[in-house]
């Protein structure tokens, strides 16, 4: 006599399988009881037991409970979302991200009726999610492909080896990382994925930021920040002291900001650094984490989007022996890679640079860099005053703040030596009334510097999902297009409403704006009369300088970004 199984509670897809007829109480039962003892998903038992079809389920599933349903077969791996699920997550709950849209993520499952495993991918990516039906084996066979392929996707990132964190500290940090290794193994891993993440996402910095009731942690990727992960409260602590220990901080000290440095060994070829900032708030510490990459100071100059006439303008003041160079802009235009670009094309064997910067943020062999520090007394003057006596022949200052730096700056300008630098102002003809205003002498300023840029960055409109636009001619010519440019010649594009796989809303990456100006004799001769910043820029017109916006405006008709991108970086 066969013995009688035990009825018990049928998950959704087995009860609708027995409502549709296709399997009987009995039946569904004993697959249960099977899945349940094996401790593998309803699906899975049923389609090995070949009581129905994969293709059956999804076909059933998908009428039943109202989902649509996908063929994986017709699945291009080259538009999977690069921010998914965890790949563990992903085996565990049998679930995959197909496409990414907006705040939609759409995900492939072959059991639509499991909201537990809905639940935990909704978790884990903080976006709504629309199911999608799939067949189980096909499933299967993806899952299994983005599992091997996340196993050597540090290849990606040239890694051929472990990869590290590298201390700068002492042998007391090195005791103190290793402890902290040992005690808290879950939080390093954790961590080492975090900034892994933001390398391949293109990131430039990394929120850490607690609060009262959740702990959330931000990339700033394109010059947008987007939250990425709400890690749990309790693991502020001990991610905190991870970082301050990896960068050689004070461990102990949590009242105080510190500053602090560390880096990440990728290969034996590649290296990143970071500049680690702690800020103590009301309920924890906030670090941010400023990404240096090496490599953005070999990009080259044409991948910085100079226009040929601006480039040829900029290489040739720099080329000269001696003079002044500036570069202007807000935080995070741009500057100091563009500096960098230009140091890396001077640095040759026979030429003697010196830079002092604020710190060092990008290591250069064959460059002698100092950082300066304000309270030993190394100011920027101070670093200024003693590269003099070490035969420069290139010097670099990371920004000129006071009148004793510019006057220094000036006088190494004028006495045959290449100066390059930075100001904080609005565009090119500002920077030299500034100069005045700090006190500079008018006839230094028209004698020493040679060539000012300002600059900003503008997101890049996604190449795989750009929209041409249809806009009225008068609004076109509001915004700065003259008439002679809306010849018909070209398309306006603009950003895919949420974007598509391989953006971040439409956009995708940042190009550098410009206003590349040549300080001429006639520019000096309106400095020498203490002429305003309008009178420069007039004179700037007339030699057929753009200024920011006409060099925005350009990118646009070129397809490289949008009118709103512009207007929201030029609107001075």
């Amino acid at each position: 006599m066969a013995t009688a199984i035990s009825p018990i509670k049928l998950g959704g897809l087995a009860r609708m399988l027995v409502q549709e007829k296709l399997l009987s109480d009995d039946e569904a039962n004993a697959i249960q009881s099977s899945a349940n003892t094996q401790q593998i998903p309803f699906v899975k038992q049923l389609i090995s037991s070949k009581k129905l079809s994969a293709l059956q389920v999804a076909e059933t599933a998908a009428n039943a409970f109202g989902f649509p349903i996908f063929d994986l077969d017709a699945l291009n791996s080259d538009y999977l979302p690069p921010k998914g699920i965890d790949v563990k997550l992903m085996q565990s709950s049998h679930v995959m991200a197909l496409q990414g849209r907006g705040n939609t993520l759409f995900v492939a499952l072959s059991d639509p009726t499991n909201l537990h495993v809905l639940d935990d991918v909704k978790f884990q990516t903080g976006m709504t999610l629309s199911p999608v039906v799939v067949e189980d084996d096909k499933l299967a066979r993806w899952i299994a492909k983005i599992v091997e392929a996340s196993d050597t996707s540090m290849s990606s990132i040239d890694v051929d080896e472990d990869f590290n964190l590298d201390l700068e500290g002492d042998d007391q940090a090195q005791e103190e990382t290793q402890s902290v290794e040992i005690d808290d193994a879950p939080v390093v891993k954790y961590l080492q994925k975090i900034l892994i993440d933001a390398i391949n996402m293109g990131a430039s910095d990394l929120h850490f930021e607690p609060y009262e009731k959740f702990y959330r942690i931000r990339y700033r990727v394109d010059g947008v920040l987007r939250e990425i992960a709400q890690p749990p409260l309790a693991i502020k602590e001990k991610l905190a002291s991870r970082i301050k220990v990896i960068s050689s901080m004070d461990i102990s000290e949590k009242r105080i900001p510190q500053d602090g440095r560390m880096k990440l060994v990728l290969s034996k070829t590649r290296t990143i650094d970071f500049r680690v900032s702690t800020l103590p708030l009301i309920h924890g510490e906030k670090i941010v984490m400023r990404i240096l990459d090496p490599s953005s100071a070999k990009l080259g100059i044409e991948a910085l989007g100079y226009e040929a006439d601006q480039k040829e303008a900029l290489l040739s003041a720099v080329s000269r022996p001696y003079g002044l160079v500036l570069v202007t802009g807000p935080t995070g235009s741009g500057k100091t890679v563009s500096l960098y670009t230009c140091l890396n094309i001077l640095n040759e064997p026979g030429v003697n640079i010196s830079t002092a910067e604020d710190p060092a943020e990008i290591p250069l062999a064959g460059i002698n860099q100092v950082n300066v520090n304000d309270k030993q007394g190394l100011t920027f003057a101070a670093a200024l005053k003693s590269f003099l006596r070490q035969d420069p022949d290139i010097i670099m200052i990371g920004e000129i703040r006071d009148l004793e730096t510019a006057d220094m700056a000036i006088k190494a300008a004028s006495t045959g030596h290449m100066v390059l630098s930075t100001l904080h102002t609005n565009d090119a003809p500002s920077t030299l009334t500034r100069l005045m205003n700090m006190g500079v002498a008018p006839f230094n300023i028209a004698s020493a510097v040679s060539l000012i840029t300002a600059q900003r960055l503008a997101r890049k409109l996604c190449p795989n999902c750009k929209v041409p636009l249809d806009v009225p001619k008068e609004a076109l010519l509001g915004v700065g297009f003259k008439e002679e440019d809306l010849d018909g010649s070209w398309t306006l594009y603009g950003p895919k409403e949420g974007g598509c796989e391989l953006c971040n809303g439409g956009y995708k990456g940042r190009v550098g704006i410009y206003q590349v100006m040549p300080v001429s004799d006639a520019m000096s001769r309106i400095i020498m009369k203490n002429g305003t910043a309008h009178d420069i820029a007039d004179q700037a017109q007339l030699e057929g300088v753009r200024d920011l916006r006409q060099s925005g405006l350009l990118k646009v008709k070129q397809g490289l970004t949008s009118i709103a991108e512009v207007e929201a970086v030029t609107n001075e």
